[in-house]
């Protein structure tokens, strides 16, 4: 990038682009979690207990992905899982 003439405010200038990227970068990563898990969601909506236990460990790879980046908190991400895990074994007959 060839510097301004004020030259003050170029680090600025990168910094926004930088933090354009980030973000454009979280939103498509949050972009994969909800669509992941809204899957395993209607799969459970379909009483399809297989299909969603099939779908639960790409989902939970999803969030602590996420979780490891920072991008979610860890306990949100547990806590996620933790309900998303509840309602498949409430699903299932025991």
């Amino acid at each position: 990038m060839a510097k301004l003439k004020t030259g003050r405010h170029t680090s600025a200038i990168k910094e926004n682009r930088k933090a354009e990227k980030r973000a454009s970068h979280n939103r498509w990563i949050l972009k994969r979690i909800r669509l992941a898990a809204k899957k395993v969601e209607a799969a459970i909506s379909q009483k399809n207990a297989a299909e969603a236990k099939k779908l639960l460990p790409h989902c939970f790879s999803e969030w602590d992905k996420a979780a490891g980046s920072g991008l979610i908190h860890k306990n949100a991400a547990s806590r996620k899982k933790a309900r998303l895990s509840a309602k498949i074994h409430h699903l299932v007959p025991a």
